[in-house]
């Protein structure tokens, strides 16, 4: 009975061990990028590049000029194993040097049996190799010396743990938790971001980095993390959006031209609205002439692109270049439900712009057309799809990056990941190619949606590279491949998130197979992230991925999804098993004149101590397609099924408050009436709303939950003006009640909810951690 107890205990104290490798500048060990002349026992992993190395064979020739010859041909051999301690991937340990806050030992942790040996022969050699008073005070009694120069974790001491095969099994690889979630940290990078969508850079060698908010605001930052005042770019006026939290649009997406050195022009993707209509807008800017840290507000005569948006959700939002110097645009299928317009959606009509990978050529564009097709387009020619179109069938992809390639071989550079949001059961990953069609709707995920459709074998649909079903969470936010210099254990990893379960999660290629390993990403527990600078801990919703010009990796999150809430923060991902050589990874930036008064980077978040890393879903996930095959059986007609929450920069997570009590008391309500329910401590005029139909009370579900319905609400209960929509259970949760109304959408001007567009009374796929709420005021939150 003991065995699998000891085994147990064993493979605990070996995952304890890896966690806390780290060199004496609190910095993981490294690859030498020559071999170490003096410690030659580290050349392969380790601490010390060669300038290291050659200062350490500097001191062992002054020890050996100070000791007697004698004691030196006894010693040299114990000298040279002391000094080259500071080169071992454990040095930390060794020195006690995890708590920076404390001072390094003068000799490394040495295991008894070695000390006593030692002790024997060379005790008058630490007189020269150390100034530490105390330890030539025990010199003379052989238990205290030994005694003073132990650890207190004596799996540590040296040289037993040259041949421990726990601590040595899996030495410089990405550290991994007892389930397989790998352990990184993070620094944090910027804060105070109201809903940070985007992060770019301008490929212009200065290595500033722009980071965008939902509101129309784009921030410039320095390479020192400096801010600089002025907005990069304000169009907050002309972008569509909204406090409410779940409005999906907004100031979408930011794209530099290839060439912006020399042209000076940046592409942007954002939502524009008057009155009941809305469309999305692709706009092309420039660079003042003045100012390279802000853009021309006059510039923006050239709109690139207008489309048309029937929803006020799935409005896409990707802009990138390709090595091939073409805009990539990335649309939603134009929202509500099921992609239910015409016969078979927009996303597999080839005549819509919607639900679509588009590319188009937007050099030369000074005269003549705005922007040109590229001649290897799939469907030039085509009379029945619209030449712009690159990919079809998409529901809603955010966030889409292209490969940077193996920095050595260039393998894999090129490739387009997707993330695409799904309906009810799935979330996607997908590698986009050159006239594929991605299934939706007839397929989400690995499975059909509309099962006549996803029986038609022209469909000719690609399955994703991977899938994981709502139960771990339910918008996808698409990552990177990281490609960096600075954490070389990650080349290759497809990292990616979920912004309504906020988990971090990964792909890797399996050689030569073409099928993908998951792995999740834990905060590192412990003594992972434990060194100055670094932490362990995110806000949830993951909005977006970026990397800056040198390839390193980043991604943005808040705590409040509201596009009006400073809450969002710029995080650095981080290994802390592996770094790159010393100097390997330095840039030099290009020098920018700045004009603006610079805000200084004072970081906020703090490292968290934890003895327990996240857990790992329980949910067994694809991590590949299975086996393809059409229905056989006669297909279904498809129900009609009411949008999920998607890909939302305001989108926020159920919490589920305490719910009040409804009162009993009045006439029998009419049909159609509706009441606030307010969770005790919350004012008059808000709470989550309950309609009155088909005889009872019920709750209603927030899945297009907006301004308009709110207001629809408001009037009816007598209020002037509705201050927010709110959705997700901010207001309480309504478990006694059943939910009568979903997919509610409201012109503004009914007299009850039951007169607007709905899925009908009691139809629903609703929970409810999703009930809406509503703030009502007789006052206009505007003035």
């Amino acid at each position: 009975r003991a065995g699998p107890r000891a085994g147990a205990l064993l493979a605990l104290r070996a995952l304890l061990a890896l966690r806390a490798l780290r060199c004496l500048d609190f910095r993981p060990p490294f690859r030498p990028p020559q071999p170490l002349r003096f410690c030659a026992q580290y050349s392969a992993f380790g601490c010390c590049a060669p300038e290291q190395d050659a200062a350490l064979a500097r001191r062992f020739g002054a020890l050996a000029a100070r000791v007697d010859a004698a004691v030196w041909a006894a010693c040299a051999g114990y000298a040279l194993d002391l000094l080259c301690q500071e080169c071992s991937p454990y040095a930390a340990h060794l020195y006690d040097a995890e708590d920076p806050s404390t001072p390094l030992r003068t000799v490394p942790g040495l295991c008894q049996d070695y000390c006593l040996d030692m002790w024997q022969t060379c005790r008058g050699l630490f007189r020269h190799f150390s100034p530490d008073r105390v330890l030539w005070s025990l010199e003379g009694n052989r238990a205290k010396f030994c005694h003073y120069l132990s650890l207190d974790d004596a799996d540590y001491c040296f040289p037993h743990l040259l041949v421990n095969e726990n601590l040595n099994a899996n030495l410089g690889r990405v550290v991994a938790d007892a389930k397989g979630c790998l352990q990184l940290c993070l620094e944090e990078v910027a804060n105070g971001l109201r809903n940070p969508v985007a992060m770019v850079h301008a490929r212009d060698g200065t290595h500033r980095f722009f980071v965008a908010e939902q509101v129309g605001l784009v921030w410039a930052y320095l390479p020192d993390r400096s801010r600089l005042e002025k907005p990069f770019l304000n169009i907050s006026r002309a972008v569509l959006t909204s406090p409410w939290e779940g409005d999906e649009r907004g100031f979408l997406g930011i794209a530099f031209h290839p060439r912006f050195r020399h042209n000076r022009k940046l592409y942007v993707y954002y939502s524009v609205g008057v009155s009941f209509d809305e469309w999305i807008r692709i706009s092309e800017f420039r660079v003042s002439e003045d100012d390279e840290n802000a853009v021309d507000h006059g510039s923006e005569r050239w709109i690139i692109l207008e489309i048309e948006e029937p929803a006020s959700n799935h409005n896409g939002g990707q802009l990138l270049f390709g090595d091939d110097g073409y805009l990539y645009i990335f649309t939603g299928d134009g929202g509500m439900a099921g992609d239910p317009f015409g016969k078979f959606g927009n996303a597999q009509n080839k005549s819509a712009l919607l639900g679509k990978v588009l590319r188009i050529d937007v050099d030369r564009n000074e005269r003549g057309p705005l922007y040109r097709i590229p001649r290897d387009n799939p469907f030039v020619g085509d009379p029945a799809a619209r030449p712009e179109v690159y990919a079809l069938g998409v529901r809603n992809m955010w966030r889409c990056s292209f490969d940077r390639g193996d920095p050595a071989s260039g393998a894999g550079r090129g490739r387009l990941f997707c993330g695409d949001v799904g309906q009810n059961k799935f979330e996607e990953v997908d590698l986009v190619e050159r006239g594929r069609n991605y299934g939706w709707r007839a397929r989400e995920g690995f499975e059909c949606y509309d099962h006549k459709l996803c029986a038609n074998a022209s469909l000719d649909d690609v399955l994703p590279i991977f899938a994981y079903p709502h139960k771990m969470g339910k918008s996808v936010t698409g990552g990177y491949v990281y490609r960096g210099c600075e954490y070389p254990n990650l080349n290759g990893l497809y990292i990616f998130g979920d912004f309504m379960s906020g988990r971090l999660m990964s792909l890797r290629e399996k050689t030569g197979t073409g099928q993908w390993q998951y792995s999740e990403i834990c905060m590192g527990r412990g003594q992972t992230c434990l060194f100055p600078g670094l932490i362990n801990n995110y806000y949830p919703h993951i909005i977006s991925f970026a990397e800056d010009e040198a390839g390193e990796l980043y991604f943005m999150s808040t705590g409040v999804p509201s596009a009006t809430a400073a809450r969002g923060v710029v995080y650095k991902v981080i290994d802390p098993s592996r770094r790159a050589p010393p100097g390997k990874c330095q840039i030099h930036p290009a020098q920018v004149k700045v004009r603006s008064r610079l805000v200084h980077f004072v970081p906020k978040e703090k490292f968290i101590r934890r003895t327990e890393s996240t857990p790992r879903p329980t949910a067994r996930v694809p991590t590949q397609a299975p086996r393809r095959s059409r229905p056989t059986a006669a297909p279904r007609k498809p129900t009609p099924r009411p949008a999920r929450p998607t890909r939302r920069p305001g989108g926020r997570r159920g919490g589920g408050r305490r719910r009040g009590r409804p009162s009993t008391a009045g006439p029998a309500p009419s049909n159609g009436a509706v009441r606030l329910v307010r969770p005790a401590g919350l004012g008059s005029g808000r709470g989550r709303v309950e309609v009155f139909a088909g005889g009872r009370w019920g709750t209603v579900c927030d899945d297009s939950w907006d301004a308009k319905a709110a207001a629809v609400v408001c009037r009816q209960l007598g209020f002037a003006h509705a201050v927010r929509a709110s959705k997700r259970a901010e207001f309480g949760e309504g478990r006694a009640l059943p939910i009568l109304l979903d997919d509610v959408r409201c012109a503004g001007g009914e007299r009850s909810l039951l007169e607007c567009t709905h899925a009908g009374v009691g139809t629903h796929n609703c929970g409810h951690d999703e009930d809406a709420g509503v703030v009502c005021s007789h006052e206009d939150p505007d003035l």
